[in-house]
């Protein structure tokens, strides 16, 4: 298990976190694996990210049941430095996990990881891209980033494939000295 800081604020750190954490975190992902909390198995969790991204990059299409009038305030959590919490339900998806897309794990692992390289690249041809997020709304590259981040950072902790680090504990804060 990989310790790594939370900080959604920062944008190097979110990058980072794509290009060097992210996928090896889900490399290590196993189909046994057991979920600290939720209903959710292995491959429930990864065709679910799968889904966020393909919504990021248009290859899904969604709309967003959210009132006008109330996506400032729910976009601020895009804003807020603190984790999705534990057991957060979506409530446009249900209760329960949906049924599998996938034939294996593998396959929905390999998935996956090719969407988010997708992602790391689709917004620097479409640098303008919109795209609408189910709860927040029609959202551009650095929120679409924002709202990866703390939703994938949300099931490493679920499946124990991150450790937090708390912001006092990261290197040049002074305590590396």
């Amino acid at each position: 298990m990989v310790a790594i800081p939370f900080d959604v604020n920062d944008d190097a750190q979110r990058q980072a976190f794509f290009d060097h954490v992210f996928c090896t975190c889900v490399a290590g992902l196993t189909e046994d694996a057991r979920a600290r909390w939720g209903k959710m198995t292995p491959q429930n969790m990864l065709e679910h990210l799968l889904w966020a991204f393909e919504c990021s990059t248009g290859a899904v299409e969604v709309t967003c049941r959210i009132p006008a009038n109330l996506l400032e305030r729910t976009k601020r959590f895009l804003y807020d430095n603190r984790p999705t919490p534990r057991e957060f339900k979506n409530p446009l998806l249900g209760e329960d996990p949906l049924p599998h897309r996938f034939r294996s794990f593998a396959d929905a692992k390999d998935a996956l990881q090719q969407s988010v390289m997708r992602f790391g690249t689709y917004f620097l041809e479409r640098p303008g891209a919109i795209h609408i997020h189910p709860i927040f709304g029609p959202l551009g590259a650095a929120e679409w980033q924002r709202s990866h981040f703390k939703h994938c950072y949300h099931h490493l902790l679920q499946f124990s494939l991150v450790d937090p680090l708390r912001t006092d504990q990261r290197p040049g804060n002074g305590q590396d000295r």
